[in-house]
């Protein structure tokens, strides 16, 4: 694959465009990062690895210096923090980089839920703390 492939399978996801990319997508892995983290600059290849390898599912990357609104919203404290959507509802937030195979592992749980079930479960726990 080229360099200009790998690019065009990162999104860059901004306070504009994050709730239509989760709205309009069934799975989206997001990725919170800065310029000046290295544990960031190691995670990015990785992470655009695993994305050429699931064309289906919307891998974001998410500026914190550029989008402090946004990295706020989720409480961001330590990065790379990965947090992966699956319709609409946050499924996984995590600090940390996953290796290619960790973040392959994942991808294949997220996969793999039952979404009724994790919808029946959120209604429960709504209901529960009313």
């Amino acid at each position: 694959m080229t360099k200009e492939n790998n690019i065009m399978a990162i999104a860059e996801i901004t306070s504009e465009n994050f709730e239509r990319t989760i709205e309009t997508n069934p799975i989206v892995i997001l990725d919170f990062w800065a310029a000046w983290c290295g544990p960031c600059r190691n995670f990015a290849p990785i992470f655009e690895e695993v994305a050429n390898k699931y064309p289906d599912i919307v891998f974001g990357k998410i500026n914190t210096e550029e989008q402090q609104e946004l990295a706020g919203n989720f409480g961001i404290r330590s990065i790379p923090t990965i947090a992966v959507f699956r319709e609409q509802i946050m499924i996984y937030f995590e600090a940390g980089s996953l290796s290619a195979h960790n973040l392959t592992q994942l991808i294949e749980e997220i996969r793999g839920l039952n979404m009724d079930e994790i919808r029946e479960e959120i209604a429960t726990q709504q209901q529960d703390s009313k």
